[in-house]
This record gives C-alpha cells, structure tokens and sequence, in this order.
C-alpha cells in the first residue's frame, strides 16, 4: 500500500528531491509520482524480458563455443536484469503478476526496437554495440534518479551493459576485419539498427507527454535529447574505429554547438513499431504468453510447496 500522508508530507518529499537525497518505499510520495515510477520502471523491466528474444533467437546458431557460451550469458543477463526492476517497481505497491498481465494484454509497453528481426549473425554484434550502448548512455543517468530501489537496481545492470556492450562491438570488429562478405554483412546490420536506436531515447522533449515532470521530479536526469546527442556523439568515433558508415548522409560535426548534427528521424514509424506494426510485435508477445502458459505449472507447484511447509509450520508451532 502507498504510505499514508501525513501533515508536512508534501512538503519533506520536495524538500528530499532538492538536497539529492532519495525517496525509499515507506516515504510519502505524491500519487502521480508513484504512478510515474511504476510506468517507467515496468516498461523498462518489459524491455529487459522481452529484449532476451532478437539474441536468444541465435544461441543455437552462434557460430562458436565461445560466442554460444558468451551470447547465453548475456541473455540469462537480460533477464535478471528484469528482476530486479520487477522487484523495484513491487516495492511501489504494484504485483508482479499484475505487471506480467499488463504486458500480456498489450496494455504495457515496452522499448520498440525489440520488434525489429534479428536476421543476422552481424545484428547479434550491432544489439550488443548499439541497442546496449544506447541503454547505457540513459542508465548510467538514471542511477542518479530520486527513487532508491530503481537508482540501486541500476547500479547493478549498467555494470553488466558494459560488458554486453563490449561483447557487441567485439564481434562487429572482429567481422569488420575479416572477409569483405563478413564486414559487408556489418555494415548491412549497422544500417537497419541504427535509426531504431535513436528512436530508443523517446520523442524529442517537447512532444513526451512524460519527460518534463520526470525532470522535476528527478526521476530523469537528462532529457530525451541530451542523451540521444550524447550517444550519436560517441557512436561517430566507434564507427570509425570499425570501418563502418552511419548511415546518415546529414551527420556532420557542428563546431558551434561542439556536437554532431544528424538527420531526422522517422517518427511515424516509431509510433507505428510502438504500437503493434513493426515486423516482430505479435511474435514477440506470443512468445511472452507460450513462456508465461509453459511456466504455469512450475509456478503452481512452488505456491502448493510454500503452503505445505507454511501448514506444517504451524503445526510444529501448535
């Protein structure tokens, strides 16, 4: 349950935002700020599960021991990676289950680029380069965020991000120095994920209808923009690094504005990825729904199991 407003409530937890201090689950807390945090903390927990389908497609296909090896341990991860943040946003009152039934029923979303097919070894390498680089540049900000459960979960992950990201752009290096088929295939995978993962940071600024009040709140520590021009900035050098091309005929260095300038991005095929059109929606969330019916019966035999050894507590205690 919301912990219950007291006289000076309102006040404590403003006061709390200002001196960079963090709000814990038994504070007050206003109850857009509650709802805010479970959204943002779902849905990012909904990216992680759903996020393990475009590389788990290639376990069975890596092409080494070592890349297998390497690839499950990056998927097994992601999934963590989404327990935490379940456990994060139960600590605001939400189940699990009602979470799961969210994302089930398509009434929670989660980050669109996950709907893009991974048809590629090469796309393995791209992901890893660019979707867990991206996710990086905005966690690494949101470890500052005002909630402590979330800011302490964030921790965690970006460390493990870190090693995704390297394993990305170890394997696009390593293609990029072989044959001309191998760097061809890089290429071709850097060219269909990159304008995705700047669609990854959100709508410009002006046009979230969620970005400013996280800002006030300090659940967000930098804006959609910021981060998307942060990234774009390191992405450049990376690129050429491995040989590669953005595929961006706009992308220049701006010497006024110390950043790169960049194309603009398709927002109306965001929207339409977002909300059911991309090529992999239906499959990713029927996977979801198999995995959720297949475990249905591992989770009745653990919840019969707590009930017995709960019974025959209370029997040794009577």
């Amino acid at each position: 349950m919301p912990p219950i407003s007291s006289p000076g409530a309102e006040a404590r937890f403003d006061a709390t935002i200002a001196a960079e201090e963090k709000i814990e689950p038994r504070d007050w807390m206003p109850e857009k700020y509650r709802r805010n945090l479970v959204r943002q903390i779902s849905q990012h927990a909904h990216s992680e599960v759903v996020g393990q389908l475009p590389e788990g497609n290639w376990i069975t296909r890596a092409p080494t021991l070592r890349r297998k090896a390497t690839l499950l341990a990056k998927v097994q991860d992601e999934a963590g990676h989404g327990l935490y943040l379940y456990s994060a946003a139960e600590t605001l009152g939400v189940s699990r289950e009602q979470m799961q039934d969210d994302l089930l029923s398509g009434r929670a979303k989660y980050a669109s680029i996950f709907n893009y097919p991974s048809l590629t070894w090469a796309d393995v390498g791209a992901i890893g380069w660019l979707v867990d680089g991206a996710a990086i540049v905005n966690q690494i900000s949101l470890c500052r965020t005002s909630y402590g459960p979330y800011a302490r979960a964030l921790v965690r992950i970006c460390k493990e991000e870190s090693f995704h990201m390297r394993q990305g752009f170890e394997i696009m290096q390593t293609l990029c120095g072989g044959t001309s088929e191998q760097k061809a295939m890089a290429q071709d995978a850097l060219d269909r994920w990159w304008w995705p993962t700047l669609m990854m940071f959100g709508p410009h600024d002006a046009e979230s209808a969620h970005s400013q009040q996280s800002m006030q709140w300090k659940i967000k520590r930098q804006s959609n923009d910021e981060l998307r021009q942060k990234f774009v900035d390191q992405s450049v050098a990376q690129a050429e690094h491995l040989g590669l091309v953005l595929p961006d005929s706009d992308l220049k260095w701006n010497a006024a504005r110390d950043h790169y300038d960049f194309g603009a991005i398709d927002w109306d095929e965001f929207q339409r990825v977002l909300n059911g059109g991309g090529h992999c929606n239906r499959s990713r969330i029927k996977a979801r729904r198999d995995a959720d019916q297949d475990g249905e019966w591992v989770r009745e035999a653990m919840l019969t199991y707590a009930d017995k050894q709960r019974a025959r507590a209370v029997e040794d205690a009577a």
